[in-house]
């Protein structure tokens, strides 16, 4: 269904107009206009009236995520909720269209008509996403089914849960198509990152091994976390795997005087390291090349990635770990950090669309086709999901204050679409529906390794 074609998705009937006198079926298509207050005076002169079958269709959507504590405002002020229970929030729906869309196409249209201005949460924005999550996952246990699956059962079929797996299939993570991917998020611009993330641009899940740290403190005690979990020592030789813009490649030539090459696909990022690393005069120490992971060559005596592989995708994965067999020495070792999910399930569709094209973050079995086929040794696994849902509270906040400079640099769709990308991967990550993998391992047989984790947390 083409967009221009959405306007009359609200049809009871292929064959009958909405005014159709027939008597269809005259409860469905009853209309009622309640006064509107409060919240719903609001969005009331956005003005068409609202048919009976939506009123139902508007409270089963509801149902088919566990009747959370959350309102729906129609498009004439209408209020539409399950239960007594005060709600967290309240959706409003600005237009019909708007409605039909997120029915017909929930993962995807929810997050593009909010970008849009054509549906506003009224309330916490991060904790009314964080009680859809937990509504979700206890149908989802029920059931079996995702919330889009979900949706299209209530609809009775509209949308075939197959043909919205079709529609909403990933992008590629061949050569070229890693590039653009990657040049979609990444090179959006150093300027606007600066705005939000810490005085180093570390972009992935801070430590926190107290909560009161600073974003900074916390962005560097998880470098130091990373370094001390790979046992460096000073003149051996490191590879990074996507190095983002520098900050774990120059702490550990500057601080723990080893040998980095770092690879990126980002033109930007690559060109803003190499810029620090001059000077900082560490360019004897550190190099950072602009190539994919699968043309690394050399050998090494640990790798690093972090936040990498959820761009490569599972069906990559053997690639990657022919690339980690190729690269580490007989006594070699290596971590990789990567937000997870504890079952396999698709990346939300406008997730991938909209922000983070040819993502999917791995499930640990998933994770194995990796370090198996070369027969690594895994050694330690930690999950830091609350970490992760920590670090995004602070960006949102300084997303949040910077939220002029960002609509200066784009626009105010942009920084609501961004708005809802940090808020939804907090609540995300609160929720339990993501997680975050700290993955150590090694050669197989290696006996120099630490006994005990003692020294990670001296």
């Amino acid at each position: 269904m083409s967009p221009s074609n959405l306007q009359y998705a609200a049809r009871p009937s292929a064959t009958r107009e909405p005014d159709d006198p027939r008597p269809l079926d005259r409860e469905d298509f009853a209309v009622e206009e309640p006064p509107a207050h409060g919240v719903a005076a609001r969005i009331a002169t956005a003005g068409g009236r609202v048919w009976g079958i939506e009123r139902r269709l508007a409270s089963r959507m509801l149902r088919v995520i566990g009747s959370p504590p959350v309102r729906l405002v129609l498009w004439n002020g209408e209020e539409i909720g399950e239960g007594d229970a005060s709600p967290v929030a309240r959706v409003l729906f600005r237009d019909r269209a708007a409605f039909w869309k997120v029915l017909l196409n929930p993962n995807l249209q929810f997050g593009d008509a909010y970008s849009d201005g054509r549906i506003e949460v009224e309330g916490d924005l991060v904790q009314f996403l964080e009680t859809i999550h937990r509504s979700q996952a206890g149908m989802w246990q029920s059931s079996n089914r995702s919330w889009g699956d979900s949706c299209t059962a209530a609809l009775g079929g509209l949308m075939p849960a197959a043909l919205l797996r079709w529609l909403h299939r990933a992008r590629a993570n061949s050569l070229v198509g890693a590039r653009e991917n990657i040049h979609h998020h990444y090179d959006l611009g150093d300027d606007f990152y600066k705005l939000w993330l810490d005085d180093e641009m570390v972009y992935s899940g801070a430590y926190f091994p107290t909560p009161a740290m600073t974003l900074e403190a916390a962005q560097r005690a998880k470098l130091d976390y990373v370094a001390r979990k790979l046992w460096l020592k000073p003149g051996e030789t490191v590879v990074e795997v996507g190095g983002g813009w520098g900050g774990l490649a120059l702490l550990l030539a500057r601080a723990y005087r080893v040998r980095v090459k770092s690879f990126n696909i980002s033109k930007r990022q690559v060109l803003y390291a190499r810029r620090r690393a001059k000077a900082e005069g560490l360019e004897p120490l550190v190099e950072f090349i602009e190539d994919d992971y699968r043309n690394i060559q050399g050998r090494f005596d640990a790798l690093v990635s972090l936040g990498m592989l959820e761009h490569v995708g599972t069906a990559h994965y053997r690639d990657f770990g022919r690339m980690i067999d190729r690269c580490l020495s007989p006594t070699g070792r290596g971590l990789i950090q990567v937000i997870g999910q504890d079952w396999p399930d698709e990346t939300n569709p406008w997730i991938e669309r909209r922000i983070f094209p040819g993502t999917y973050p791995p499930t640990l079995r998933e994770m194995m086709d990796i370090f198996e086929p070369p027969r690594l040794s895994i050694l330690d696994v930690e999950n830091l999901r609350l970490h992760y849902a920590e670090t995004l509270r602070h960006w949102l906040k300084r997303f949040e204050a910077s939220a002029g400079a960002v609509a200066a640099m784009f626009d105010q769709r942009f920084v609501r679409m961004w708005r809802l990308y940090l808020a939804g991967s907090c609540a995300a990550f609160a929720a339990g529906a993501l997680q975050l993998f700290q993955v150590v391992f090694s050669r197989p047989g290696v006996n120099d390794i630490p006994r005990s984790r003692a020294r990670l947390y001296s």
